[in-house]
């Protein structure tokens, strides 16, 4: 029985993880002006506001970055190539005023619990009312925010194929290692 409960709170702890803030892609061109002003509330409210919140930036002027920029503009149908775009689950926006923030927070909390939505809240009456000391608080936010790289995820696979011929080679030799020690031991024997 005690068994079983671990395992209903263990599957409870999994389900509640589950249901966090959605992430944020935002595609931009670092001489927009919009962009920078929706990067500007990313970086200084939302992360702070959703402690789960990633935000992955992709800049478009980058031209290794133009594929997965015209996935998200097929994906949210649009016919311009216009910027910022900002993908938040299933919610596309393109363009940035802040008369929009309202509904971006909305977006991030579709998925969210009624105990995320109110730490939500109480984290941005808090960034009202003092926000270099909130933010001083939770440096960490920071690193919420990621820079899009495709080579690096090319660089993770040659790591792992890499570090995987190596396993394979070690197996080799320590198959090899035991099968001579195996035989010399048959030797001695006879």
């Amino acid at each position: 029985m005690k068994k079983l409960s671990m395992l209903s709170a263990l599957c409870g702890l999994v389900f509640v993880g589950a249901a966090s803030a959605a992430d944020i892609t935002m595609y931009y061109s670092p001489y927009c002006p919009h962009c920078h002003h929706a990067r500007e509330f990313f970086t200084t409210s939302m992360v702070y506001e959703y402690p789960d919140l990633r935000i992955v930036q992709v800049n478009v002027m980058d031209q290794t970055n133009m594929p997965v920029f015209e996935q998200a503009l097929k994906k949210c149908n649009y016919d311009s190539g216009g910027v910022p775009v900002i993908v938040i689950g299933d919610k596309c926006f393109q363009g940035y005023a802040e008369f929009m923030n309202q509904e971006m927070r909305d977006a991030v909390e579709a998925d969210l619990s009624d105990v995320e939505k109110t730490r939500a809240k109480e984290n941005r009456l808090a960034m009202e009312s003092d926000p270099d000391a909130f933010r001083a608080k939770h440096p960490e936010r920071k690193n919420a925010i990621s820079e899009y790289r495709p080579n690096a995820v090319d660089t993770a696979e040659k790591k792992t194929s890499g570090s995987s011929v190596y396993f394979y080679v070690l197996l080799v030799a320590l198959v090899a290692a035991l099968g001579f020690v195996v035989l010399r031991k048959n030797k001695k024997q006879k």
